[in-house]
């Protein structure tokens, strides 16, 4: 019997650079060649640059112990008894911080 339509082209050579092409989509963009480490969680929550000056932290360190004194004065008018007595010994400490921190503060500027 004789056939009607030629026989398909050889295309052996088109396919392995079509599944080349389509292996490096895939590759492209569902796997990463290096993917991003995730960044490292910080060891502290807490911490002061090492680049600010002395003054400049005594400055930040007047300005907390001020705000911690008013909290604690604040405070104790609203307590009775052995706890007012308590955060006013917290405060008197705090004052006395404070004062030093502004004599050092003085020396330094």
């Amino acid at each position: 019997m004789k056939k009607n339509s030629p026989n398909p082209p050889d295309n052996s050579r088109n396919d392995t650079r079509l599944q080349a092409a389509a292996n490096r989509a895939i590759d492209h963009y569902l796997r990463p060649e290096s993917p991003q480490p995730a960044p490292e969680p910080p060891a502290t929550l807490f911490s002061v640059t090492p680049r600010a000056d002395t003054q400049t932290l005594l400055v930040n360190a007047s300005e907390t112990l001020n705000s911690a004194r008013e909290m604690a004065s604040t405070l104790a008018f609203d307590l009775d008894g052995s706890q007012r007595s308590l955060l006013l010994a917290v405060h008197q400490l705090v004052e006395m911080s404070g004062l030093l921190v502004d004599r050092a503060l003085e020396q330094v500027a």
